[in-house]
């Protein structure tokens, strides 16, 4: 990699749905670059329990949601399919984004990979990680408990606005 006077972090996550630990993720780790890629996993995945929102949902959810922070720096939104090697998956990465110097993860085969590929990789704060996770949030959608507290607005907006808690149902054969 070349170097740039631009520092570039990179933060990936399936955002399904995006919520408030992503959000406090990115408000935090956007004050220690001056651009960030956020990079959305398993863009192939929808409609099914685990992953109930399309890549391109998913990019309106995160832009939208970002709007909310009023963030003045660059931040590049990039659909990432999931190749089933992870040998080689950090290579795909960096062939479908820009080039970054910094990667943002707790997740452990992540943090792994890109240690392996020799970048430098940083954990994030949890943020009220009993509350803020995708699995619990999509299980309060699918009973009917509140989960709109647990994302930002913008985020509850644009799952409103496709139908998504109509979608959680029948996909898990649920009355709605």
């Amino acid at each position: 990699m070349r170097e740039s006077k631009i520092k570039r972090g990179f933060f990936v996550g399936r955002f399904q749905p995006y919520h408030l630990g992503h959000h406090e993720v990115i408000r935090h780790v956007i004050h220690e670059v001056d651009e960030l890629i956020i990079g959305i996993g398993s863009a192939q995945d929808s409609h099914t329990l685990e992953n109930p929102f399309t890549a391109g949902e998913r990019v309106l959810m995160i832009v939208r949601a970002l709007e909310e922070l009023g963030i003045d720096k660059r931040v590049y939104v990039i659909p990432l399919e999931d190749i089933y090697r992870n040998s080689l998956w950090v290579s795909h990465v960096c062939s479908m984004v820009p080039p970054f110097h910094v990667v943002y993860t707790n997740n452990p085969l992540v943090y792994r990979l890109f240690k392996e590929a020799n970048f430098d990789v940083k954990h994030t704060r949890m943020y009220n990680r009993n509350e803020y996770q995708g699995t619990e949030i999509r299980k309060k959608m699918l009973e009917g408990d509140e989960w709109e507290k647990y994302v930002p607005k913008a985020v509850a907006e644009v799952i409103k606005e496709i139908d998504g808690i109509t979608r959680i149902r029948e996909i898990a054969g649920k009355d709605v």
